[in-house]
């Protein structure tokens, strides 16, 4: 869920901090996934995947170092029947549970779910430049883990497992790894802030926003989405929820045990789920695109957002940062393809799946 460190003023561009990190220094062994989840990418083509039923984070070491061509393009129609026939199932059977990027090769990386239950086989893809899709090796790579201590309870028999949440999106900035997800607490949504190379991970902070459509303060809420950004030299996690506010949350703040409120920034319409978030610079100017389950392709300004009223009271439809609905729809991931492009999977009307580039508006 991928997400990188801008200026507000312009001091940097999107991807200057991303490979600011020293080689990073892991031993060989398996990598043995639970489930699938999201997944994004640390220095020198290092791919970190998410295992929320394992409560677990995995580095892997992919070895997938060789530059991109520059400002290439990407186009594989009906990638679901091409990943289902590697994976020998149907499109039916198969999730693709989040996509990124690796900012150095170019190629797309897929996290998939064969089945569609609670026992779906997690599987790691890479799509290179040429199309091909290949698995990603998981025996005798360079790998490290870190294990979540606090995670939501695992409950398989109830009418939904909180588990399944424990790690709900993750962004590499600056030298660490941010992890969304929901904790075993009373406030259970929760963010950390892990160094990487791995060190222990702590409990994380418990985040609490208001909530404009609901009328409401949630504390158990989990982070869809977000992506680092950094408003006159101050850092912030910008970060979507169901339904679907858009909150600042200030990385100062990001303490051990600490109830953190974020700040409501827009309340962006009710009855929609985000599903990705990239930052990116146009001209002088950043910008968000923000995929969504039923709210299509938002572009927001970030223009004064350090400036944005806290939304603090009930709102019936939109308030706050303004946005434009963008033409291209069925928008099911999203991620920066390079500096004028991004990457999607696209469901058409007709069912399938496509992988498309386009230049970033």
């Amino acid at each position: 869920m991928n997400r990188l460190l801008l200026g507000a003023v312009l001091l940097a561009s999107p991807c200057s901090t991303l490979f600011a990190a020293d080689p990073i220094d892991m031993k060989k062994g398996d990598v043995k996934l639970t489930s699938a989840g999201p997944i994004a990418f640390a220095p020198d083509g290092v791919l970190l995947a998410a295992d929320p039923k394992g409560a677990t984070l995995f580095a892997i070491g992919t070895g997938d170092i060789s530059p991109a061509a520059k400002n290439g393009e990407l186009t594989v129609p009906k990638i679901d029947e091409k990943v289902a026939a590697l994976l020998g199932t149907s499109p039916k059977e198969i999730q693709i549970v989040d996509m990124a990027t690796n900012p150095i090769s170019g190629s797309v990386y897929l996290s998939v779910a064969r089945g569609r239950g609670p026992d779906a086989l997690p599987a790691l893809l890479r799509v290179k430049a040429d199309g091909a899709i290949e698995e990603v090796a998981m025996t005798n790579v360079p790998t490290s883990s870190a294990k979540i201590p606090n995670a939501a309870n695992d409950q398989p028999n109830g009418r939904t497992n909180p588990r399944a949440e424990s790690i709900t999106d993750l962004a590499y900035s600056g030298g660490k790894v941010y992890i969304a997800g929901l904790s075993n607490e009373e406030f259970a949504s929760n963010l950390r802030a892990v160094a990487f190379p791995f060190s222990n991970v702590d409990d994380g902070s418990s985040i609490e926003i208001y909530h404009g459509a609901h009328g409401a303060v949630e504390t158990k809420s989990p982070v869809r989405t977000f992506a680092a950004y950094e408003i006159e030299g101050k850092e912030y996690l910008l970060a979507a929820y169901t339904c679907t506010p858009l909150v600042l949350i200030p990385v100062k703040e990001l303490e051990v045990g600490k109830k953190v409120r974020g700040k409501t920034i827009a309340e962006l319409g009710n009855r929609n789920r985000p599903l990705d978030m990239v930052i990116y610079r146009k001209g002088s100017k950043d910008y968000v695109l923000l995929a969504n389950s039923a709210r299509g392709l938002m572009k927001i300004t970030t223009e004064k957002m350090g400036e944005a009223e806290s939304i603090a009271a009930r709102i019936s439809d939109t308030a706050g940062m303004k946005y434009e609905t963008l033409e291209l729809k069925g928008v099911e991931q999203l991620d920066r393809l390079n500096e004028t492009s991004a990457v999607a999977i696209v469901r058409t009307e007709g069912g399938a799946a496509n992988l498309q580039s386009f230049v970033l508006p």
